[in-house]
C-alpha cells in the first residue's frame, strides 16, 4: 500500500497541517478525525488496515487530515465566539487547501466522499451538506448533527451554519437541493450499544426526509458500541457494498 505524509503551512489556520495519503487510485475518501485526534488516528486504530484491500485494489484513495477541535469546540478555556471563528477557519482550510491538494493527487473529476466517526461524523456530514459542489457524499458514523451538543449553550450565525439539523430545514436554493438530492451517497450510520445515541442519526434522517433528500439511515444493533470495533466494521462494509 502506498503511504505518504504531506505537510504545509495553512494561512487560514496559521499553523502547519499534516495529511496522510494512502493508495494510488480510486475515488477520494476524506477522513475527519474523532474528538481532538490527529491525522494518523485512523491508522493507529487500524481503520486504514481494514480498508487496505480496497486501497490496494484502486477502489479508494484515502486522505486523512488533522482536526483543530482542541482549538475550537473542545477548548473549555476559549470564548465561544472565538471557537466559532476557528471552526469557520477550519472549513476554509478544508475547502480551499485540502480539496485542491486532493484534486492535484487524483484528478479534477475525482469524486470526494467525506467520512468520520463521532465528532468527525458531524464535520464530515457538515462539509458535504455545506458544499455539495466540492463533495459528492458522506459516510457519517455515530454522529450528532446538532452542533449545540458541543457549544455549551452558545449560539450564533456561525453555529447555525455549521449545525446541519439547524440550517438544512431552511435550505431553499434549488441548485443546492438538487445537488444533495442527486448525490446517491448519503449514508448515516450508528450503533445502538453503549455510548451510542441513535437519536442523533434519526434526527438528521428526519430533516433530510423532510427536504426530499434521499439517504440511507442504518442503525446497527446493541452489540455495536461507540468505539473503534464498530467503525472498523461499518466503513469497509459500506465501501464494499455501496460503491
Amino acid at each position: 500500500m502506498q503511504r505518504e505524509i504531506h505537510k504545509w503551512y495553512s494561512p487560514r489556520l496559521n499553523k502547519d497541517m499534516e495529511i496522510a495519503m494512502y493508495g494510488h487510485y480510486g475515488f477520494a475518501l476524506l477522513m475527519l478525525p474523532t474528538a481532538a485526534a490527529d491525522f494518523l488516528e485512523y491508522e493507529r486504530f487500524h481503520l486504514i488496515s481494514v480498508l487496505e484491500p480496497y486501497i490496494n485494489a484502486g477502489k479508494i484513495k484515502v486522505f486523512s487530515i488533522n482536526s483543530i477541535n482542541s482549538e475550537a469546540w473542545l477548548n473549555n478555556r476559549m470564548h465561544p465566539r472565538h471557537k466559532a471563528i476557528r471552526h469557520q477557519q477550519f472549513n476554509g482550510y478544508v475547502e480551499h487547501e485540502v480539496v485542491p491538494f486532493i484534486k492535484t493527487h487524483t484528478s479534477p473529476e475525482t469524486a470526494i466522499i467525506t467520512t468520520g466517526a463521532s465528532l468527525g461524523a458531524l464535520h464530515a456530514a457538515n462539509l458535504f451538506f455545506r458544499r455539495p459542489d466540492l463533495f459528492s457524499g458522506t459516510i457519517a458514523m455515530s454522529g450528532l448533527y446538532d452542533l449545540t451538543n458541543y457549544t455549551k449553550g452558545y449560539f450564533d450565525e456561525d453555529v447555525y451554519f455549521n449545525s446541519p439539523c439547524h440550517y438544512l430545514p431552511n435550505v431553499s436554493d434549488e441548485w443546492t437541493l438538487n445537488r444533495l438530492r442527486s448525490s446517491g451517497h448519503i449514508h448515516i450510520l450508528t450503533g445502538s450499544g453503549d455510548y451510542e445515541d441513535p437519536e442523533g442519526s434519526r434526527n438528521l434522517s428526519h430533516v433530510l426526509s423532510a427536504k426530499g433528500i434521499p439517504h440511507e439511515l442504518d442503525i446497527w444493533g446493541p452489540d455495536m458500541r461507540h468505539d473503534w470495533p464498530t467503525w472498523r466494521a461499518m466503513l469497509p462494509y459500506y465501501i464494499e457494498s455501496r460503491f
